[in-house]
């Protein structure tokens, strides 16, 4: 069923514990992913999307981090209370995730071939003989050329995009449910990006994976996106449909984001646009909204009170006290 909600999260709250206090780095984020959606998690460095996704599949080094509430339903189970065991089946075989750096994610003392077959004889069961078959045939499925023999080269026999699609194909290789991508791109050229970006979207298409991608730049989401979160300061602030985000962004921070893009169909001599401010300390933050700082259109509840998630009749929502009502619950 293409509608079916395969993964919820509801109230997700990860704390790390340091000397200066408490840091909230996700705090309180929900959303549903359906069967072969593309979600789109974005916001500035330090908003909790990463921290997000490794709670998701239990990531979070224990102390001083701690999945201090909520739920993450995978087929109606919750992965935050499985034992480790169980976990271990789940993540790299239903939930795979692809690093930001492939360099870093890929063990340069070991071939291609050890690190691909050890993975698809875990999790898929088969012989070493046919689980290498496997690993070169999705070598070729994401562009490696000649993978039956590179597939026995070292990480740093690699350029930068070849290793991004060896992490493609590795994430691939079990036939994953779902595949989060951590920034994939971040760390390559222009040219190199869009090539990534389209054969992650032709191969998860082709298998039917629902894919959760971490980004800050909006160009990425815009092309590959079903659904996008605007994620600021821990907590999702605007959640919707792609479309309508950027054709009606509600929250004063997804308009920010928006204008600072450059853009080339318009003839502009002034400055690129860029958020005043800071993005905020997240330690032992105030219960008021986090962006009023640097918004030009603060009002006095907005330094009292964190505003409700308002929900609009097109299935667009947004956590703001220009829509909400202040006698709202948040």
């Amino acid at each position: 069923m293409a509608n079916e909600v395969i993964l919820q999260v509801q109230d997700l709250k990860t704390y790390f514990v340091v000397d200066e206090g408490t840091v909230k780095a996700v705090d309180g984020v929900s959303f549903d992913l359906h069967r072969g959606e593309t979600l789109g998690i974005v916001g500035e460095s330090g908003s909790g999307k990463s921290v997000t996704n490794l709670s998701i599949i239990n990531l979070i080094p224990t102390p001083p981090g701690k999945i201090a509430g909520g739920k993450v339903l995978f087929h109606g189970k919750d992965l935050l209370q499985m034992p480790q065991n169980e976990i271990r089946e789940i993540r790299g075989n239903k939930i795979s995730m692809i690093f930001q750096d492939p360099m870093t994610s890929l063990n340069p003392f070991l071939r291609i071939s050890t690190q691909m077959v050890e993975t698809i004889v875990l999790h898929q069961k088969l012989s070493k003989e046919e689980a290498k078959a496997k690993a070169i045939e999705m070598l070729k499925l994401a562009g490696i050329p000649a993978p039956e023999k590179r597939i026995d080269q070292y990480p740093h026999q690699f350029s930068g995009g070849m290793r991004q699609r060896v992490m493609i194909a590795m994430g691939l290789s079990c036939n994953p449910e779902i595949l989060i991508a951590d920034e994939p791109t971040s760390a390559l050229d222009v040219t190199i990006q869009a090539q990534i970006l389209e054969i992650m979207q032709e191969l998860t298409r082709k298998l039917g994976t629902a894919v959760i991608l971490i980004t800050h730049s909006l160009g990425v989401v815009a092309g590959m996106c079903d659904t996008i979160c605007v994620m600021y300061a821990g907590r999702i602030v605007e959640r919707g449909h792609t479309e309508e985000i950027f054709d009606s962004p509600k929250h004063p921070y997804t308009m920010g984001l928006i204008r600072s893009v450059p853009r080339l169909d318009q003839e502009t001599k002034n400055r690129l646009y860029s958020i005043p401010g800071q993005p905020p300390n997240v330690i032992d933050l105030p219960d008021c909204c986090p962006f009023y700082p640097r918004c030009d259109k603060v009002k006095d509840i907005c330094k009292k009170k964190y505003p409700p998630v308002v929900q609009f009749d097109n299935g667009q929502s947004v956590s703001c006290w220009l829509y909400a009502k202040e006698g709202q619950n948040a």
